[in-house]
């Protein structure tokens, strides 16, 4: 294609200027969830599951494990699908568009490689979530209560 028909591509942010394309895992041990407490918009201070934006031309599972493991220095191995969370954040004029994994297929212990991003970090039972829990992290929760994967993880 000339370069006067190519496609302009969109100035801007993915979430801010444009609805952004994000991934996030679920990370169950022992029928407990793995939650880091943000630092950082969207949703600052609230106790979130891992993950972040999907990069061009990379699969929404590789960026949700790639996400994980960047951020909690677990090798992650394979993820399932759980569910879609599209959540329009006003306070913080953010959008976005959140394929969400789980996984029960992980080594090592999980730590904070990246303190700017989170303040903490913690296993959870659904009876012992922290708050607030982010929008993303609710909804993963409620796809994870309905596939009782709590229990199954806890039975394993």
């Amino acid at each position: 294609m000339a370069a006067e028909n190519a496609p302009s591509m969109s100035p801007g942010f993915p979430g801010l200027s444009f609805p952004g394309v994000g991934a996030g895992l679920a990370v169950v041990r022992g029928g407990k969830l793995l939650l880091y407490k943000r630092v950082k918009a969207p949703e600052a201070d609230s106790w979130n599951i891992l993950g972040g934006k999907v990069d061009h031309m990379e699969t929404a599972a590789d960026a949700a494990r790639r996400e994980a493991e960047e951020e909690s220095a677990l090798s992650i191995g394979s993820v399932e699908f759980l569910c879609l969370s599209e959540q329009i954040i006003a306070e913080d004029r953010q959008h976005w568009l959140s394929l969400i994994y789980v996984t029960t297929d992980f080594a090592g212990e999980p730590s904070m490689p990246e303190p700017d991003k989170f303040h903490a970090f913690g296993w959870f039972g659904p009876d012992e979530l922290p708050q607030p829990l982010s929008r993303f992290a609710a909804d993963a929760v409620k796809a994870l209560s309905a596939g009782d994967y709590f229990a199954r993880s806890a039975a394993s």
